[in-house]
């Protein structure tokens, strides 16, 4: 399965979900994952040269308009793929559309970034018209603990024609702290709240590839 994590609005963390769903795959037995940064910011690469540990996946550069053709070749040995896209709405995102089985969009719990999700959703309806089987989702991102505006945000987006996934990811410090030294919540703390959240979330979103 190829995923794209896609939202032409920056800093609605698509590296941190990106990289934690491959690291979430990737600890599976018999799974085989690669993560591709889409990015020209490099951030998801920048996060594989932190890291000490022993690497669970390779990550690559590919953040190319071409991305589609050259990506089936690249992707054909793994079980799943991550695609961390670019942050705005360009032939890039396009291309990791193209190449993708399902695209997973993170939008923070705040009106602009509803506003900002039409862009996106508007590229996704036209590149469908080109692959009709491709999947995609909302998921809330950096929700703040403790209040209600996730569940606002999610009555928001339901005027798109999307699915919004319940399973919702909080603003967590040891999101960052993982971040600095090229590890995430699942490895420096399994058992936290953060961790359980992106455990969550993997499970809906293969329940959602398999039965949507």
């Amino acid at each position: 399965m190829i995923i794209a994590i896609l939202n032409q609005k920056g800093g609605v963390g698509k590296t941190t979900i990106a990289i934690h769903l491959a690291m979430a795959f990737a600890q599976k037995k018999g799974t085989r994952v690669l993560l591709v940064d889409a990015d020209s910011q490099g951030s998801a690469l920048d996060w594989s040269a932190a890291r000490t540990a022993d690497p669970l996946f390779p990550v690559i550069g590919l953040p190319k308009k071409t991305l589609h053709r050259e990506l089936p070749s690249v992707a054909a040995d793994y079980t799943h793929v991550l695609i961390d896209g670019p942050p705005r709405v360009n032939e890039v995102a396009r291309s990791a559309i193209l190449a993708s089985d399902l695209v997973l969009i993170p939008v923070q719990p705040s009106p602009y970034d509803v506003w900002a999700a039409k862009e996106i959703v508007d590229l996704l309806s036209d590149v469908t018209s080109y692959k009709e089987k491709i999947k995609s989702a909302f998921v809330i991102n950096r929700k703040i603990v403790n209040t209600a505006i996730g569940r606002d945000v999610t009555e928001a987006l339901s005027a798109y024609s999307l699915p919004v996934f319940a399973a919702q990811v909080c603003q967590r410090v040891s999101f960052a702290e993982s971040a600095s030294s090229g590890q995430t919540v699942l490895e420096m703390d399994p058992g936290s709240l953060a961790s359980q959240e992106i455990l969550a979330l993997v499970h809906e979103l293969q329940e959602f590839a398999n039965h949507a």
